[in-house]
């Protein structure tokens, strides 16, 4: 029985992501051959190609009754898309971003994030709230879709480098891209399917609850796709692609994933209070933390910043771990480690920054 479980988990991944592929490639075609330029095709087409794995899930998790596990999947993909992906971006190549719609959308990550908390606290997320969610990604996009019509001529270039290559055209081209998007949702289906039901499975023989198992192990499968993207793009000094791509999944994983999830959810989305105390206050604490991509004049993200990303999901994880096989003097030794180590530190590089962005601009006026 645990080989079946591990098998499914396994393979529910593989499918996902290849099915996630074939999907952004069929649908970025598609886009491309009816003139949608290759800057909006990176905002909107793939990030939201590379979340499907996440949609996928939840409405799977969220028919079956499986709420917790789909509320886990967003809040975790979420903060390993921030500290992990950005993280792992920046470690290749300091992150120095210039697009201003990465300005926009960082602060509207942050404002998605409290909102889920708000309607969290009445325990349920429903239909109202998902319409509302949803209704807010309609926005954005319309709004993405006017404001890189403003974008410089390097973002603009830097996004035709990678998605020029989609353009194609002919009645055989279409064709054969639209079998590509039918076969990728239908993977996305298969894998979803897979996936929920082993991890479901995999909860119950290892007595943690479905929202752990989503936090971890499906956040951090479903959000391989962000993970190839972005880590290609850093490789090839594409930086603002692998900012865009990490900051824009998330905008999808809550306004879309979550958004979704709460319109077809039969009694809503429940939120524990795990969940609401814990888990989405650090999906909060995290998206804050993305800050320095728009705070500072040049948009950086240094080697430094990355690597206490990649730390405090690390923290994160282990912390979740211990609490779920009840190790309280781990826990405590965590925590205290936290509060008297790595806040600290945060604080002073966080001061750091500020000082020298403060005598960069005093030397501009002056």
């Amino acid at each position: 029985m645990d080989w079946m479980i591990l098998l499914m988990l396994g393979g529910g991944l593989v499918i996902l992501i290849f099915g996630a592929e074939l999907l952004v490639r069929g649908a970025s075609r598609l886009a491309a051959a009816v003139g949608i330029s290759p800057l909006v095709i990176g905002l909107t087409v793939v990030a939201f190609g590379t979340s499907s794995p996440e949609l996928a899930i939840n409405l799977q998790a969220a028919f079956g009754g499986s709420t917790e596990l789909a509320l886990g999947n967003v809040v975790g993909s979420s903060i390993f898309n921030i500290l992990v992906i950005l993280g792992l971006a920046a470690l290749i190549t300091p992150l120095v971003v210039h697009q201003q719609l990465i300005r926009l959308d960082v602060p509207l990550m942050i404002g998605v994030s409290v909102l889920t908390w708000l309607m969290g606290l009445d325990g349920n997320i429903g239909r109202l709230d998902g319409l509302i969610l949803f209704s807010g990604l309609v926005a954005y996009i319309g709004f993405s879709v006017y404001k890189s019509k403003t974008e410089s001529r390097e973002v603009q270039d830097e996004y035709t480098s990678e998605f020029s290559s989609i353009n194609h055209h002919g009645w055989k081209a279409t064709l054969g891209n639209l079998g590509l998007l039918a076969a990728g949702l239908g993977l996305l289906v298969v894998g979803s399917n897979w996936l929920v039901e082993g991890a479901t499975a995999l909860a119950r023989a290892a007595g943690v609850s479905d929202l752990l198992i989503g936090l971890t192990i499906v956040a951090i499968g479903t959000s391989l796709p962000e993970v190839a993207t972005s880590v290609v793009a850093a490789l090839k000094n594409e930086r603002d692609i692998a900012v865009g791509n990490a900051v824009g999944s998330n905008l999808f994983n809550i306004m879309a994933v979550l958004g979704l999830t709460g319109l077809v959810a039969p009694n809503g989305i429940v939120v524990s209070d795990t969940a609401l105390y814990f888990d989405i206050p650090v999906m909060i604490a995290v998206a804050i933390a993305a800050l320095p991509v728009f705070f500072t004049t040049a948009g950086t993200i240094s080697r430094l910043d990355g690597g206490l990303f990649l730390l405090y999901y690390i923290i994160y994880t282990a912390y979740l771990v211990f609490d779920a096989l009840d190790q309280q003097d781990s826990r405590a030794m965590l925590t205290t480690m936290l509060f008297w180590v790595v806040v600290p530190l945060t604080a002073i590089i966080l001061g750091i920054t500020l000082f020298n962005e403060f005598r960069a601009r005093a030397s501009q006026k002056a």
